[in-house]
């Protein structure tokens, strides 16, 4: 018995859709040499501008807060002006940081071309909601946008082994210059690649940007990333860290109450309040705990020496990058199965079989982390399941917020992801360290210490599987429903959620 006929519309946006997803590969290709190529070659970075190892740490935290800052502003200028531009425009940004790192001259230039290239962390996106723009007359628009970032995260994150292992090659032949020129190139080309291939789609919202409500939220992140910041350099004795902290939570209020007001907010606090998006976005922030929080504590204990320390896996650097591809690799089949995954069971269902497949991958590391063949075990799972989410998250996000907030929904799955993953690695540097945070080294992370980290990232995992539970069962589909606070003008300022 022959299975029902394809709906015309869906047949030609299909394969109309192949080219553009095509042509943003291109995108993701970049965004994973960025993402792979510069953490093999960290300490010969740190040899090049004449500072020490520790210092580097300091580019992740200054990328961290660029990134959560720009998102709201990006996607917010993505419904208003097109996706298209505003791609084309992070993407200048990204290659003018990443044109300022192969020429900078000293460690205070180098930050801030890192904290610059900060600005592609908007990219997917913004490709997930170009792809939701342009399915939206095929009548299979979010099978269709599900399909198409499935593919962008697996060219991601094999993109992202690619650079890894073309950075460790060419280390030991280039000059450092030459080097670190090499994603600069990479992202230029791509610039171009999207201007002629990606056709502009004129924004759907309106009004203007609301520049009180990115100041006060830009004030909020800043006193809590620098109270984070400070607490890695002093300890959690620190009076000034948690001060910072405390503020920045407070200047949370007043943001809420005037964005609540507005009609065009840079953050729409009524849409993330609805009921079909704030699961999403908790299951987001969760789970940027273990995906950004989580990577640097299983690095720093597959290097740690058992015979020294009673607990480690004695690994060199070749392993430690077999560790990370394996991981890389799974996340790649996590993202181009999702499709699959998710007719079988569902999206809802799919994406919490993920959320617990992470939660497993981090709860075996308590114990089973004795052997390298146990961290390989642990690492596939986890990568399998954190695949899917890296793709499902921004599509599941489009689908549960109306036309013209698809690019602010899409990019607050990345933002809130950016500031999950940012404090964890904060409160995992306090956990892994015997006494205060500055000059602390692997030798003084107790075995405890780890198991903490693990604890943390699988628990997050389970809350994030939990948080989707709370959703309703439309969350996940294309069509509005009475009730669930979105009309096809935008959010509903006066449903109880909003308020």
């Amino acid at each position: 018995m022959s299975g029902p006929t394809p709906d015309p519309r869906t047949r030609q946006a299909a394969k109309g859709l192949g080219l553009v997803v095509g042509f943003l590969v291109a995108v993701e290709v970049a965004s994973g040499v960025l993402q792979g190529y510069y953490t093999p070659i960290f300490p010969q970075i740190a040899d090049h501008l004449s500072i020490s190892e520790g210092d580097v740490n300091w580019f992740e935290a200054a990328q961290l807060i660029v990134s959560a800052l720009c998102v709201p502003l990006l996607s917010r200028l993505g419904d208003l002006i097109g996706h298209q531009r505003v791609l084309l425009l992070s993407t200048a940004v990204t290659a003018v940081g990443s044109w300022a790192l192969a020429f900078a001259p000293s460690f205070e230039t180098f930050l801030i071309g890192w904290a610059l290239q900060g600005a592609y962390v908007v990219w997917l996106p913004l490709e997930v909601s170009i792809i939701h723009r342009r399915t939206r007359d095929s009548g299979r628009q979010e099978l269709l946008t599900r399909r198409g970032a499935a593919v962008l995260v697996g060219a991601l994150e094999l993109s992202v082994i690619v650079g890894a292992l073309s950075s460790g090659i060419l280390v030991e032949s280039l000059d450092m210059n030459l080097i670190l020129a090499v994603p600069a190139m990479v992202v230029t080309a791509v610039f171009f690649v999207i201007w002629a291939g990606v056709e502009h789609t004129p924004g759907e919202a309106t009004g203007g940007i609301d520049w009180t409500g990115l100041g006060l939220i830009t004030l909020a992140l800043a006193l809590v990333m620098g109270g984070f910041v400070v607490l890695r350099l002093e300890g959690v004795g620190s009076p000034v860290a948690w001060l910072l902290v405390l503020a920045g939570l407070v200047a949370l209020v007043p943001f809420w109450h005037y964005e609540s007001a507005q009609a065009e907010p840079i953050v729409d606090v009524r849409l993330l309040a609805t009921a079909r998006q704030w699961p999403i976005q908790a299951t987001a922030f969760l789970f940027g705990i273990p995906v950004l929080g989580g990577q640097i504590p299983l690095s720093t204990f597959a290097q740690a020496d058992p015979a020294e320390r009673g607990y480690g896996l004695g690994a060199d650097s070749a392993f430690v990058s077999t560790l990370i591809g394996v991981y890389v690799v799974t996340l790649a089949i996590g993202a181009f199965t999702l499709p699959l995954t998710s007719r079988w069971l569902g999206v809802r269902r799919a994406l919490m079989v993920s959320c617990l497949l992470v939660a497993l991958g981090y709860a075996l590391w308590i114990p089973f982390h004795d052997s390298t063949a146990q961290a390989l075990l642990n690492m596939a799972i986890a990568g399998l399941g954190s695949g899917a989410l890296v793709a499902a998250l921004p599509a599941a996000a489009a689908a549960a917020a109306p036309p013209d907030r698809t690019g602010f929904a899409t990019g607050m799955t990345n933002a809130t992801k950016t500031v999950g993953g940012a404090i964890a690695s904060s409160i995992f540097a306090i956990a892994l360290a015997s006494k205060g945070i500055e000059g602390v080294t692997e030798a003084e992370a107790p075995l405890s210490g780890y198991l903490t980290v693990w604890a943390v990232c699988s628990v997050a995992a389970l809350l994030a599987a939990l948080s989707l539970l709370a959703a309703p069962k439309h969350a996940f589909s294309d069509r509005a429903h009475p009730g669930d606070g979105l009309t096809p003008e935008g959010p509903a300022p006066t449903t109880p959620a909003a308020r």
